[in-house]
């Protein structure tokens, strides 16, 4: 399995770092194009909602867990 892959983007006006495996990065990259948002956009109201819900869940779980759920809604269950 490859490992992850780390990207900078700015959340909340700070510049954080995520890691992720590449195939939850092209999740979120897919749902934000069909969003029409930015990649940073998704993430960072991914970030609100886990802070709100579950502010001890680290952000790339976060991530993970709703690349997962959106993959379901859209493609079916896996």
């Amino acid at each position: 399995m490859p490992g992850l892959l780390k990207r900078s983007l700015v959340l909340a006006g700070h510049r954080t770092s995520l890691a992720l495996e590449a195939e939850f990065w092209r999740a979120l990259e897919t749902m934000a194009t069909q969003r029409e948002m930015s990649l940073a956009a998704i993430v960072a109201e991914i970030d609100v909602a886990r802070a709100a819900a579950s502010p001890d869940r680290l952000l790339a779980s976060a991530c993970r867990v709703e690349a997962l759920a959106w993959a379901q809604r859209h493609d079916g269950p896996t």
